[in-house]
């Protein structure tokens, strides 16, 4: 079962633990996972949705979420399927903890995808979107804009820096 973390209507997902001990062994792009200590600290940590401390044993690998959600559903996701670099810890951990929704204290990127695995747009989404709306407050609205459409099956949050994966939230 898949440890959630759970923001105000929608639930954030990290990796589920029994992908990360594929990726801990082979990652999606068949290499072996090389593990590291972070000195400084502050990589977005996939699998349990916080940022690294410094002197964590960590591990950067890659990841292909819409091919791993499209194996649980039936999804054929064609040209749309990717992979890209994730960190993780280099051994398994208890998971998000708390309730805050993670890495929102940064411009990040909703990618909404139908239940073919199709992307149907995106949305760059501000924390501080120029109100005293709380961050928390103004990812939520994202959210249920999302799926507001029934199209939407799943958002993809993304880094806007490099466009990493950073979780990915189901329809309700």
């Amino acid at each position: 079962m898949t440890t959630t973390h759970r923001t105000m209507a929608h639930t954030a997902r990290p990796i589920a633990p029994e992908v990360l001990r594929s990726l801990r062994a082979t990652d999606d792009a068949g290499r072996p996972m090389a593990p590291f200590t972070d000195e400084e600290g502050g990589a977005p940590l996939r699998c349990c949705l916080r940022r690294s401390e410094p002197g964590e044993a960590i591990a950067l690998v890659s990841y292909a979420p819409l091919r791993r959600w499209a194996a649980e559903t039936g999804a054929r996701p064609g040209a749309y399927d990717e992979q890209g670099p994730v960190f993780v810890h280099a051994e398994p951990c208890p998971g998000p903890s708390g309730t805050a929704l993670p890495f929102a204290q940064a411009h990040r990127v909703l990618r909404r995808y139908s239940s073919d695995g199709r992307i149907l747009g995106g949305r760059l989404v501000n924390p501080s979107d120029g109100t005293e709306t709380p961050c928390e407050a103004v990812f939520e609205t994202a959210f249920a804009e999302a799926f507001a459409d029934p199209e939407v099956a799943l958002v993809h949050v993304r880094a806007v820096e490099y466009g990493c994966f950073l979780y990915e939230v189901r329809r309700p």
